[in-house]
């Protein structure tokens, strides 16, 4: 005599659209709700940008010379917008690589939930907090000198470019997060942050570095970024004759773009390996 065992049917894989955007707000929630249980992170985060202008624009202010003779806090501020997202790649990776260390990402994994949800909900959450730095930022500039002298429209097309270079390089970290652990993460980011932050034209004119290196920092995505935003904020910058610089709002768009279709599926590859 055999006897038949029912065997409970497998969960749900969690796929389509409905499903998808209805994770991704579950898990965005997620991301909030940790964030106003421990704030620590993001208060640090917001005190160090803060930081950092308030050091450029009473410090080393009066040592920088502005083209034109135009307001330094006036040059400044597009370029520590933008710089805000390149330092937005570190709390993005470590979030992400703390999630996968402690096994939180592989509980989500065996749950019946869209795999994408796990990686949109972080990325959603991110673009919440780089709006919410954004606007810090803005108004810090505004209580120590900085206007935004273009249109509204011109001024919100700023905006837009800074978040979308940082849309982008969100998935720079979340990449990053998914491949590297612990203080590895912390390390290798920190190895991307800070040559690529400061070498550009946030806070030099490219003209006067080495020829070679001047390139380098015309062709950094950031720079292009900041060129346009100054451009379209009304405010004093670099010159140039190259042609990344004649065309940086097409490539302040471009950039981010081409970084998305390099870094997103490479996140999206990497998290399907993570059981492998």
């Amino acid at each position: 005599m055999t006897a038949t065992l029912d065997r409970p049917a497998p969960a749900a894989t969690g796929g389509g659209l409905g499903n998808v955007l209805t994770d991704s707000v579950t898990l965005t929630g997620r991301s909030l709700a940790h964030w106003v249980r421990n704030p620590a992170t993001l208060i640090a985060s917001l005190a160090f940008n803060i930081v950092m202008v308030l050091m450029f624009a009473f410090l080393f202010g009066g040592a920088m010379a502005v083209p034109d003779g135009g307001s330094y806090r006036e040059f400044l501020m597009p370029g520590m917008f933008a710089m805000t997202m390149i330092f937005g790649i570190s709390m993005t990776t470590i979030a992400i690589s703390t999630d996968v260390e402690r096994g939180v990402t592989d509980r989500f994994r065996s749950m019946p939930m869209a795999p994408a949800a796990i990686l949109i909900g972080r990325a959603v959450a991110d673009m919440l907090f780089a709006v919410v730095t954004l606007v810090v930022m803005m108004l810090v500039g505004l209580a120590i000198g900085w206007r935004a002298n273009g249109s509204v429209g011109a001024t919100l097309g700023a905006m837009g470019l800074i978040l979308l270079l940082r849309f982008a390089l969100i998935w720079v970290g979340i990449f990053l997060g998914l491949v590297m652990r612990g203080q590895e993460a912390v390390a290798g980011v920190q190895t991307l942050e800070f040559p690529l932050g400061f070498l550009s034209n946030a806070f030099v004119a490219p003209s006067t570095m080495p020829g070679w290196l001047g390139a380098i920092a015309e062709w950094n995505p950031l720079s292009s970024t900041v060129t346009a935003t100054r451009v379209l904020f009304g405010n004093p910058g670099w010159g140039g004759d190259s042609w990344v610089v004649a065309n940086a709002s097409l490539m302040a768009v471009v950039w981010p773009l081409v970084i998305l279709a390099v870094f997103l599926p490479l996140a999206v590859r990497r998290y399907a390996s993570l059981s492998d």
